[in-house]
């Protein structure tokens, strides 16, 4: 408890406070206007439910989580500031002829849109695949829904990796594991 401070504010002798709020102001016309309204007025008695909030399913909240990862890694801030092209073009050496180019080549720090929404979704695959690993490790599951669960997803985690692979070795020529 803090110590109490040795002056005191002097007492009017009226039982009030200095923070009592009825004697704040000394004019007449602004503790007529106080008081007066509510001396004949009431307020309506409302009867109003509080909302109720309800948690989110598990599976609401997982695709939340997976969809703000797929945004996270697929670069939308760097889409959104930079504002790159969703695809690129290059002109063919022999034909002449424009090309269109998915993938920003020799250059590590840029990307266009559709580069970095196609590496996303194969790192979200990937995560799937993980995630499909860990329930078929379930105990209550039938165990042809468990080799299904194991097989979709080793598959999965085999497709993201072997593709984005893939991926790294077209955006970085010459690039070996």
């Amino acid at each position: 408890m803090p110590p109490k401070s040795e002056t005191q504010p002097p007492s009017t002798g009226t039982g009030t406070t200095p923070s009592d709020p009825s004697n704040a102001s000394i004019d007449p016309i602004l503790l007529v206007l106080r008081i007066l309204p509510y001396s004949f007025l009431r307020p309506p008695r409302l009867r109003l439910k509080l909302p109720t909030l309800t948690l989110p399913s598990p599976m609401t909240v997982y695709a939340l989580v997976l969809l703000t990862y797929f945004m996270v890694v697929s670069g939308i801030v760097y889409d959104v500031i930079v504002e790159p092209p969703s695809i690129g073009s290059t002109q063919d050496r022999l034909t002449g002829s424009i090309r269109p180019v998915v993938f920003l080549t020799a250059q590590v720090n840029g990307q266009y849109i559709i580069e970095g929404l196609s590496s996303g979704f194969m790192f979200v695959l990937g995560g799937i695949g993980i995630v499909l690993m860990d329930l078929a490790l379930d105990r209550n599951r039938a165990k042809s829904v468990k080799v299904s669960y194991a097989t979709a997803g080793i598959s999965s985690v085999v497709l993201a990796y072997v593709i984005s692979m893939l991926f790294i070795r077209i955006k970085i020529p010459g690039y070996l594991y």
